[in-house]
């Protein structure tokens, strides 16, 4: 049966990636250079994503976060490791062969396999080149004594040295961390598939030699002349840089196991999980890995392995149906050249599409990016699940309604329409007072001085003090409304929290009730600052007060004139002193009816005045204690807003595809 085509993978570009050597790290500015290479967008995410937490820790839940603290720590601490270097980790279930996958991509038997369930017990790791890939494997948490090494001979030599030649295994310390050397390839060659036929020393065993056909014993695992497990012929790709990760079994019955498995695979640059025809659709492998990591398909490699036990094209309807089941599960599987998941066949027995696998690792390891696009998609499957805390329904802010309608409110909390119109009263009533009739005052004045004139009587809507004739007393009590500021406040925080996500719209409630506290005591104080004084007197007002007094006075006098003649004292016509009487007692009340018209307008200007006045101090202790601080954290809202935006990257970028020629070259030659 041929072997199957690799299928490209789909997802992100590959995502810049900066470590060490371009000094780059996660506080790197965004959009800043090094050396005039390009600008790294992952870095800019990086840094979103910690003003992000910044600004979130004290208005989300902590245990919200702590997922993405860790996310932070981890890109950290992979962006200070080796970017020459990448990590893949062979996952499968118990029984799906790993291990024999492992040591057929190695070349070597380097991690157990057997028939007891589970076998491996602990991560076993192969490096290529294993300089400064130990802080990995630190990071990986992989025993020293389970590190392993394939690397060329061709070690320079010492200083003061005569040149390099060949080293046995272990007969040097050459800065690898405490790696065991597996292979010290004498020609030259970069891992034993790229060996010509030369020895080498396994750990703990004899010497290994290279088998008929350039394959390293014990690599030709089918033992009746199958290809080799590597199947990359002498002078092939070399691997430099792959650290290769097998770990235990995800659903193993040992305490432990699957812990180890969880966290490793957070902490790995791509995943081959290696499934068998048996357990490939098991529900447990795609609810609890599959399905969530949906998004990281440009870092998946699946494996069926152990083909060789499907009869006939049953490998090709297997394939079919896994390729259903991850559809359905959203990863999406590279076809025709798309961007996606890469699914092979392999048989770690016979060796069949093991070069195959092997050449999408050579590519992945060349491409050297694919640490960036794993932290880039685990950044994808944060912004996802950090969404519902950070996007909210439809616009959010404050509208300048809102505003008003809070304003108007507060206005009706402390009486300012009927501040107003107690103030108007106040001024008609003094120009009454100025322009009235002399003898209309004096009666005034009396009957005030029994039950109080009509001047002096106060509103319950007013909270001015009066300041015209007759009025002394202000409000000692509150002049707020308590009710009506609660309900002010409440009705602003309904429409400053609408449209915002649940943790910031409790946020934004928060902080007005907290300024609502005090809002009425500053509403009593506002007011009464806000009393209106005295009305000023016009220029006409004593005018009009002098005219009264003279037609009282001509009224008088007509009248003594009058009593004067009825008792024949003087000789006047009668009619005069009528003519003065009727002009006085008639001019008077006209000269006031005429006042109370031309008081209107000014009396109505004052009062609005009044109203203003209190609308305007009331508006300010709103603002200062209720506005502002929603306004705030508004703002602080919409800065997460955009840091949000930055952390999900939602610029469009083109597809990355793995180049599979090379592959489908194995598998033409295989077929």
């Amino acid at each position: 049966m041929p072997a199957a085509t690799p299928e490209p993978g789909r997802g992100r570009p590959a995502a810049d990636f900066s470590g060490p050597d371009s000094g780059s790290g996660p506080g790197k500015q965004p959009g800043a250079t090094t050396g005039g290479t390009a600008v790294d967008p992952l870095g800019a995410r990086v840094d979103a994503l910690g003003e992000l937490l910044g600004l979130s820790r004290t208005r989300i839940n902590p245990d919200a976060l702590a997922e993405t603290g860790e996310l932070l720590e981890r890109i950290g601490e992979r962006r200070r490791l080796s970017v020459e270097h990448t990590v893949v980790a062979l996952a499968g279930a118990t029984g799906s062969g790993k291990s024999a996958l492992f040591n057929a991509l190695a070349g070597l038997p380097l991690s157990e396999t057997g028939t007891r369930r589970p076998t491996t017990a602990r991560p076993v790791a192969c490096a290529w080149q294993p300089e400064r890939a130990a802080g990995l494997l630190d990071r990986l948490g992989v025993a020293p004594q389970d590190r392993y090494t394939l690397r060329s001979a061709r070690i320079p030599a010492p200083t003061g040295g005569t040149g390099g030649g060949d080293t046995a295994a272990g007969s040097a310390d050459f800065g690898t961390g405490g790696f065991r050397d597996t292979v010290m390839d004498a020609a030259g060659g970069a891992d034993p598939w790229d060996a010509g036929p030369a020895g080498g020393d396994f750990e703990g065993s004899a010497a290994l030699p290279v088998g008929d056909g350039g394959c390293p014993a014990g690599s030709r695992l089918d033992g009746a002349g199958g290809e080799c497990a590597g199947g990359t012929p002498a002078g092939g790709t070399s691997l430099d840089g792959l650290v290769l990760i097998d770990l235990p079994d995800h659903d193993s019955a040992a305490p432990g196991h699957r812990a180890q498995v969880d966290r490793l695979l957070h902490l790995v640059d791509v995943v081959v999980w290696v499934l068998d025809p048996e357990k490939y659709a098991d529900a447990a492998l795609h609810e609890r890995y599959l399905r969530p990591l949906s998004g990281h398909a440009d870092v998946t490699v699946l494996v069926l392995n152990q083909v060789d036990r499907l009869p006939g094209d049953s490998a090709d309807l297997v394939l079919d149906d896994l390729r259903r089941l991850l559809d359905e599960d959203g990863l999406a599987v590279g076809e025709h050249g798309e961007a996606g998941a890469v699914v092979l066949a392999t048989s770690a027995l016979t060796g069949h599409g093991v070069p195959d696998l092997r050449a999408v690792l050579v590519q992945i390891v060349a491409e050297r990016t694919a640490a960036g696009r794993r932290l880039a998609a685990d950044m994808d499957l944060t912004a996802s699940r950090l969404r519902p805390l950070y996007v909210g329904e439809g616009g959010a802010g404050l509208t300048d309604p809102a505003r008003e309608e809070f304003v108007d409110r507060l206005a009706d909390a402390v009486g300012a329409a009927g501040a107003g119109r107690s103030a108007e009263r106040d001024w008609a009533a003094a120009a009454r007072e100025a322009c009235g009739t002399p003898w209309g005052r004096l009666m005034g004045e009396r009957t005030g001085a029994g039950a109080g004139s009509p001047g002096s009587r106060e509103t319950p809507t007013s909270p001015v003090r009066r300041s015209g004739p007759g009025s002394t007393v202000g409000f000692a009590g509150p002049v707020a409304s308590r009710p009506l500021v609660g309900e002010a406040v409440r009705g602003l925080a309904a429409d400053a929290a609408r449209g915002l996500p649940a943790p910031w719209a409790q946020a934004v409630r928060d902080a007005a009730q907290r300024g609502g506290e005090g809002l009425p005591v500053a509403l009593d104080g506002a007011a009464r600052r806000a009393e209106p004084g005295p009305p000023e007197r016009p220029g006409w007002w004593p005018a009009a007060h002098g005219v009264q007094w003279l037609l009282m006075a001509l009224a008088v006098a007509g009248a003594v004139c009058l009593i004067v003649r009825a008792v024949g004292s003087i000789e006047l016509t009668w009619w005069v002193p009528v003519v003065m009487i009727a002009a006085g007692g008639i001019g008077g009340p006209l000269v006031s009816a005429g006042c109370r018209m031309a008081a209107r307008g000014p009396a109505r200007r004052y009062g609005q005045a009044a109203e203003r006045r209190l609308r305007d101090a009331a508006a300010d202790c709103g603002r200062a204690r209720v506005l502002e601080p929603v306004a705030a954290e508004l703002m602080r809202y919409r800065e997460v807003r955009e840091q949000f935006a930055v952390v999900a990257d939602t610029s469009p970028r083109a597809p990355h595809a793995r180049n599979s020629h090379s592959a489908q070259s194995h598998s033409h030659s295989s077929g």
